[in-house]
């Protein structure tokens, strides 16, 4: 299956750096790598579901206007 990689580069890429952080970082987003894993998931799927979890709350921001003009 290939996935559709169109879209925001510049937000995708942060979405990205942000869910790596938070991969090697924040123990909550570990613990969900973690249980992504034992589903047997590999590395790159889990963080792939890290980043849609994160996609969600940034992108109801972007909606409401939080974050002014992102350019």
């Amino acid at each position: 299956m290939r996935l559709n990689r169109g879209g925001n580069r510049r937000l995708n890429r942060g979405l990205y750096t942000i869910a790596l952080s938070q991969a090697w970082h924040h123990e909550p987003a570990r613990a969900y790598i973690a249980r992504r894993q034992a589903e047997a998931k590999t590395w790159a799927e889990a963080l792939r579901c890290l980043k849609h979890r994160i996609s969600r709350p940034v992108f109801r921001l972007l909606q409401a206007g939080q974050f002014g003009s992102v350019r």
